[in-house]
């Protein structure tokens, strides 16, 4: 067959594909968005005593962000390098998994940061939860110095069991830290609106006593 007319059609299945892949991601994405909004009810009972009916999500928004969230909009990736990983057993892996995972991941890291913050442009932003910011960041680097030690540094050119094992560990390890942080952070902004509350409690009674 002609080499132009082979273009042709490679490119035209190359865009079928890509199409397949974007709706298939797009119905995993809005599944998980479905999973991570649900919420439940509970009751919670203040110092007095009295019943507070308060409405709760299910899911942790930290939680849910580097589990979740990050399993659906990396799907792709990880199921190309199972997939070369399955093929090849026994043998020698292939690079193209492996890269796409890595060349995924700095481009969240760089790109997609560098254009949020030039979108904003000179609007101050603030960031809701250093704690958690912090932590996603040092370890995001970390996995990178990580993933050096593995292949240059410990074992050359090879991923041992006890490698991945260390790596599995230090994702909970990750998981852990930012709930935590993320629950801290909760229970200060708990401790300011309640301080803000009994100020404004105290500052109705001078009124009223004024008043009176």
């Amino acid at each position: 067959m002609n080499p132009i007319v082979l273009t042709v059609l490679y490119f035209l299945m190359l865009v079928y594909m890509f199409m397949g892949i974007a709706i298939v991601s797009d119905i995993f994405m809005e599944a998980i968005e479905m999973i991570t909004a649900q919420t439940q009810i509970k009751q919670i009972k203040d110092e007095d005593g009295n019943i507070e009916i308060k409405e709760e999500t299910v899911w942790n928004a930290t939680v849910a962000n580097l589990t979740l969230m990050a399993l659906g909009s990396s799907a792709p990736e990880i199921l190309l390098s199972v997939i070369e990983t399955l093929q090849t057993l026994e043998e020698t892996p292939g690079e193209l998994g492996p890269s796409t995972i890595v060349g995924s991941a700095a481009f969240n890291l760089l790109v997609i940061s560098a254009v949020s913050i030039v979108s904003v442009g000179e609007t101050p932003k603030k960031i809701n939860d250093m704690g958690v910011f912090a932590i996603t960041s040092i370890m995001s680097i970390l996995a990178y110095v990580w993933l050096y030690v593995v292949l240059k540094a410990w074992t050359p050119e090879e991923v041992t069991i006890i490698e991945a094992v260390l790596t599995l560990i230090y994702f909970v390890l990750l998981v852990t830290l930012s709930y935590a942080a993320d629950r801290y952070n909760a229970s200060l902004e708990d401790s300011n609106k309640t301080a803000e509350e009994i100020e404004e409690t105290d500052r109705k009674t001078e009124i009223q006593q004024w008043r009176t």
